[in-house]
């Protein structure tokens, strides 16, 4: 594999970290404010809630290292019985 094919490298945890962070400050801004919980957006806090929810399962997943092709590739090798060295 080259240089220009191969995948960029990038800090998924510090991704979702950030994106957690963003959901914790939108959440606290819409509850301090309290125009932006009421009437037609009474939904606001809902969204932030389920964006610090989904960014909690993000960061399960990414720090049980899944969605790495070259470890799924291994582990499923290692269930068949082969190696990589006979693929």
């Amino acid at each position: 594999m080259t240089d220009a094919t191969r995948p960029v490298q990038v800090p998924s945890l510090r991704i979702a970290d950030a994106g957690l962070a963003l959901w914790a400050v939108a959440l606290l801004v819409v509850l301090a404010v309290p125009d932006l919980r009421t009437g037609d957006r009474a939904w606001w806090p809902w969204t932030c809630v389920a964006g610090l929810l989904l960014g909690v399962l993000a960061r399960l997943y990414l720090r049980r290292g899944r969605g790495n092709a070259a470890a799924a590739v291994l582990s499923s090798g290692a269930q068949s019985g082969e190696t990589s060295s006979t693929r």
